[in-house]
């Protein structure tokens, strides 16, 4: 990615929407440019620029809808349910998802991936908000599709058994939990570059021994694992851009709660230069 380019909102990512009484009621679908959109809003995350991703998501939310694209309306939808997870805006992300699950009913998105996706964004929505037996039903129901569907070995699925392990670990769902981190990390191990998210597992199973166990009775273990982490967030060759730098916030706030206090000063360091070279 080329971060030294302008990353200014500029007019064609949000000027007004059509007016729907100009467009002829018996048009066919249009069809919103989904991947320049998506590209635009990876530039906004990269910089932490939440404000400007959601004037383009609302932007495009209503060019899907006067155009009559559903596929890029669910698209939209399903990224303004991360977008206001990660702004903790709980009563919007609650209607995003509202919004995907009934627009998801489609028969266009019967037996799909991208209906997997859907429940695998909106479960991580409600997780987030302590709603995890809801979550954690969207998240069998991923499941049922992405198993179906996609190679054993998929990243996707990395990221589908990590974040249902979260969830089942909130429910004191210990042995599953641990069960379905294990799996994460056999996928990404074999990745290229899946170093970062196996920290973000190893973090995590930190937590579960901490939540079974307690930090006491673990400490050798937990310690373990950050150990790991920390050697993998450190690996040779892992690209220092804005998904590294997301995933060193997420992983240095573990290891500061379980007393790695300069590890987690370096993590933040590191992610506050990407921030300011972007």
């Amino acid at each position: 990615m080329d971060y030294t380019k302008d990353f200014t909102v500029s007019k064609e990512d949000y000027e007004e929407p059509r007016c729907p009484l100009k467009m002829n009621i018996n048009q066919s679908v249009v069809p919103i440019p989904v991947g320049r959109v998506l590209a635009k809003l990876d530039e906004y995350f990269s910089r932490n620029d939440y404000a400007s991703a959601e004037k383009t998501l609302d932007y495009w939310h209503e060019e899907a809808k006067i155009g009559s694209d559903i596929r890029g309306e669910l698209t939209i939808l399903n990224e303004k349910v991360g977008l206001y997870r990660k702004t903790g805006q709980k009563e919007q992300c609650f209607s995003a998802i509202n919004m995907c699950l009934e627009l998801s009913k489609d028969e266009a998105f019967e037996n799909t991936v991208t209906k997997g996706t859907t429940f695998l964004n909106c479960a991580t929505g409600f997780c987030a908000f302590g709603q995890y037996e809801n979550a954690l039903q969207l998240y069998r129901r991923a499941a049922k599709i992405y198993e179906n569907y996609l190679d054993a070995d998929d990243e996707r699925l990395g990221g589908l058994y990590n974040n249902t392990a979260i969830c089942l670990m909130n429910l004191q769902k210990y042995d599953e939990s641990r069960s379905l981190f294990l799996k994460a990390l056999e996928i990404m191990e074999k990745k290229p570059n899946g170093e970062g998210e196996m920290a973000i597992t190893y973090c995590n199973l930190a937590d579960l021994e901490s939540a079974e166990k307690g930090i006491y009775e673990s400490e050798k273990t937990i310690n373990g694992y950050l150990e790991k982490a920390e050697e993998l967030l450190n690996a040779h060759g892992l690209p220092r851009d804005g998904n590294y730098a997301f995933i060193c916030e997420k992983c240095a706030g573990t290891f500061g709660y379980y007393g790695f206090f300069a590890v987690e000063k370096e993590l933040l360091k590191r992610a506050e230069e990407i921030y300011e070279r972007t």
